[in-house]
């Protein structure tokens, strides 16, 4: 018998890709109306290209959550933050958009998958914690 997967025992693209379908499936994270307009960041010069962005980006932040309890919001807006091109000037680092994750975060909490951490930021919760190591083991029987 092989021993129960986890998170960290798959490849974080094919983890993300597989989660963001189970959450659109499930079709119990409702989409704000703006998400087909909206860019991630200042620094963007267009919105995301696919469709289903908003979903592949709540996946990627469960992920995190899971692997590293404690993030909020400011850090998410550093993690997705990027280059930002200033023209002829030099380019810097900048912050990604706030709204996003923040809404995000919101409807993992509302799903179960995360709660507030009282030390700060979100943490897994047990029924998340088994959900996304659901998704995972998926993963591993799916590969040949």
């Amino acid at each position: 018998m092989e021993a129960a997967r986890t998170v960290k025992d798959v490849s974080p693209h094919d983890f993300v890709k597989a989660y963001s379908s189970h959450l659109k499936r499930s079709g119990k994270m409702e989409l704000p109306h703006w998400t087909d307009i909206v860019k991630t960041a200042t620094f963007k010069e267009l919105a995301p290209y696919d469709p289903d962005w908003y979903y592949v980006r709540a996946a990627s932040m469960a992920r995190k959550i899971y692997l590293r309890q404690g993030i909020g919001v400011g850090g998410f807006r550093k993690i997705y933050g990027g280059r930002k091109r200033n023209g002829s000037r030099p380019p810097h680092f900048c912050k990604s958009s706030g709204a996003i994750p923040r809404h995000i975060l919101q409807q993992l909490e509302k799903m179960n998958i995360i709660e507030i951490d009282p030390k700060g930021g979100r943490r897994i919760t047990s029924s998340g914690q088994r959900d996304l190591d659901q998704v995972a083991g998926r993963i591993v029987v799916a590969a040949p």
